[in-house]
């Protein structure tokens, strides 16, 4: 997979999370990424000043239940800058919305880089499911066969039983 990395040797990648089966990118993340002087404030104030291009396809704010699983995924809330408020999250289509009206000396260059990176994790996404479609193939085909010896194994020791001669009480 193609890595996608800043100047601090951030994988912008890394930086990608699914929740509600949707790839996100956290409003930390992406005040830190477009060096956002103010930090989340700078990106929320932003999307208040703009909500109306700001639907929840595009953006939405995380439950409890899903801030803490991503917490635990993520190790810890202080490596990550999280808030103690519950954090927005962007869609793809957010993160490039929010391309349009951010004005940081590093938008338009991040913001390529967050889309290639979106992009390299469709493809890792597609290929994984490729691969994983190809393996399952293998195993049903490859438990069709066990199931044939199986059989074969099962009809030949019932033949041995019938084969059986008897003499003395010996076999």
């Amino acid at each position: 997979m193609n890595k996608v990395i800043l100047k601090d040797n951030i994988n912008i990648e890394n930086l990608i999370y699914e929740v509600r089966g949707i790839q996100v990118m956290l409003d930390s993340d992406l005040a830190r990424l477009y060096e956002c002087k103010n930090g989340t404030k700078t990106i929320n104030l932003t999307v208040k000043r703009h909500i109306n291009r700001f639907p929840e396809r595009f953006m939405f704010q995380l439950t409890k239940d899903e801030y803490d699983y991503l917490r635990f995924q993520t190790e810890t809330a202080k490596d990550n800058n999280m808030s103690r408020t519950l954090p927005y999250v962007f869609t793809e289509q957010g993160v490039a919305m929010m391309a349009t009206i951010l004005r940081t000396p590093v938008a338009e260059e991040i913001s390529i880089r967050i889309m290639d990176a979106f992009v390299a994790m469709r493809k890792y996404v597609s290929t994984n499911l490729l691969e994983q479609k190809y393996i399952n193939n293998m195993v049903l085909e490859d438990h069709d066969k066990i199931k044939v010896l199986e059989d074969s194994f099962q009809k030949l020791e019932e033949k041995k039983k019938v084969n059986e001669i008897y003499f003395n009480g010996q076999i």
